[in-house]
C-alpha cells in the first residue's frame, strides 16, 4: 500500500498543502509546533476516517474557516485510488473513493491501512485497559469489516442499556425491554470477543520477539487477553461465548439496577502486557513502555502483511528521539520493505537514504 501524493486544505494548520511521496521512506522535519504530526494525521484520516487526538471532526479544520478537504491517491490491492474527506462545521463529513460516496468510514480501511505510532502511545501500556481496547479495536476494524460493524452496533445497545438503568425507578416500564438488550448485547458480545481472542493470539507469536531484539534477548513479553469471568475460552465458538456472558450478566443483573450502571460485557475487556513476568503498567521502564508500546505496533504491521499481503503505511511521529542508538538501529531496519513516513526534528540524513526528505515550517511543506 502506497501513498503516492496527498493534498490537504484548511486541515489542521495548513492552509493548503500538497506533496508526492516516496514509495519508502520519507521523513518530514521540522521544529515542533509547525505541523509535522498534522501531516501523518492527514493520512491516517483517509483509512479510518478518526484521528488519534481528536475526538470530534470539527477539531480537525483550521480556526476561523468552515470546511477542510483531504484527498490521497493511493495504490493498494493492485489498483489505484482517489480517497477524499469533505469536513464541514455542523454538517456531516462525506467520505469518497474514486468519486464514489462511502456508506461507512470502514469502507476506507478497505483500500488504505495505517499502523500509527505517537508519544501518546505510551498510554498503551501505562493508561487503564480503555487504551488497549482502543488498539485492539483500531486494529482488527480495519482489517474485519463485520468487527467494525460489531462493535458499532455494541456501542449503541450500550448506550440504551446505560439509560435504562440509569432511569428504570422513574420509568419502572423501562425494564420491559431490558432482557431483549441483555440478550443482542451478548449475541454481538460474542463476536467481539471471538475477534478480540485470535487477534491477540497472532499478536502473541509477533509481539514478544520484537521485545526481545529490541533489549538484546534480555526481555521476554508476554499478552494475556482478560475478557468477562464466566467465559473460560474466549476461542470457544460463539454458541458457547454466547451462554456464558448470558450467565454472566444475570449474575451482575441485581448489581447493575442497583448501581445504574452496565457492569457486564467486553466493553471492559483488558489487553495484560507482562514484562519478565511482571505487569508492565505497573513496572516498566520508561524504556520499557516505549520498546512494548512500539512492539505491538509493530506486530500489528507485520500481522496486516500476513493478512492482506501488503505492508500497511508506517507513521512514526517523533520516536527515534526517545531510543538509544541500539534500538534506533533495530527501528530503522525493521522497517524495511513498505511506505514508512518519520517525523523528526533535526534532518538526519541516514533515515532516508532511498527515500525523500520534506520540511515543514509553520504549516508550509517543502520537499
Amino acid at each position: 500500500m502506497i501513498v503516492k501524493t496527498l493534498e490537504l486544505d484548511f486541515f489542521r494548520n495548513y492552509i493548503h498543502a500538497a506533496a508526492d511521496f516516496s514509495p519508502g521512506v520519507n521523513v518530514i522535519c521540522g521544529e515542533n509546533a509547525q505541523g509535522k504530526t498534522n501531516l501523518l494525521e492527514g493520512v491516517a484520516y483517509l483509512s479510518s476516517a478518526r484521528s488519534h487526538r481528536a475526538r470530534y471532526d470539527r477539531e480537525l479544520i483550521r480556526f476561523g474557516v468552515d470546511y477542510a478537504f483531504l484527498k490521497g491517491e493511493v495504490s493498494a490491492r493492485g489498483r489505484e485510488f482517489t480517497l477524499e474527506a469533505k469536513l464541514h462545521r455542523g454538517e456531516r463529513r462525506q467520505l469518497l473513493s474514486n468519486g464514489v460516496k462511502l456508506k461507512s468510514a470502514a469502507e476506507l480501511s478497505q483500500v488504505l491501512n495505517t499502523i500509527l505510532f505517537c508519544p501518546e502511545d505510551l498510554s498503551l501500556i501505562r493508561a487503564g485497559a480503555a487504551e488497549r481496547r482502543r488498539f485492539l479495536d483500531d486494529g482488527i476494524c480495519q482489517l474485519r469489516p463485520r468487527y467494525a460493524g460489531a462493535l458499532a452496533e455494541y456501542r449503541r445497545l450500550y448506550e440504551q442499556k446505560t439509560r435504562i438503568l440509569r432511569d428504570w425507578e422513574e420509568k419502572p416500564s423501562l425494564l420491559d425491554t431490558l432482557d431483549d438488550f441483555n440478550l443482542r448485547m451478548a449475541q454481538v458480545g460474542a463476536v467481539l470477543i471471538h475477534y478480540r481472542a485470535h487477534f491477540i493470539k497472532r499478536l502473541s507469536a509477533l509481539a514478544p520477539p520484537i521485545q526481545s531484539n529490541f533489549s538484546g534477548g534480555r526481555e521476554k513479553l508476554e499478552l494475556r487477553y482478560e475478557t468477562v469471568s464466566t467465559v473460560s475460552d474466549p476461542e470457544a465458538p460463539a454458541k458457547i461465548l454466547l451462554e456464558e456472558l448470558m450467565e454472566h450478566q444475570q449474575s451482575h443483573r441485581r448489581a447493575e439496577l442497583e448501581a445504574r450502571q452496565c457492569l457486564s460485557g467486553p466493553h471492559k475487556d483488558d489487553l495484560t502486557v507482562e514484562i519478565d513476568g511482571q505487569s508492565a503498567r505497573q513496572f516498566a521502564s520508561q524504556g520499557q513502555t516505549r520498546t512494548a508500546a512500539l512492539s505491538l505496533k509493530l506486530a500489528c504491521r507485520e500481522l496486516f502483511r500476513e493478512d492482506t499481503g501488503e505492508w500497511p503505511v508506517l507513521l512514526l511521529d517523533d520516536v527515534l528521539s526517545e531510543l538509544d542508538q541500539r534500538r534506533q538501529s533495530f527501528v530503522l531496519e525493521r522497517i524495511t520493505g513498505g511506505q514508512v513516513f518519520i517525523t523528526c526534528c533535526e534532518d538526519d540524513k541516514k533515515l532516508a537514504r532511498d527515500g525523500k526528505r520534506f520540511q515543514v515550517r509553520g504549516g508550509t511543506l517543502t520537499e
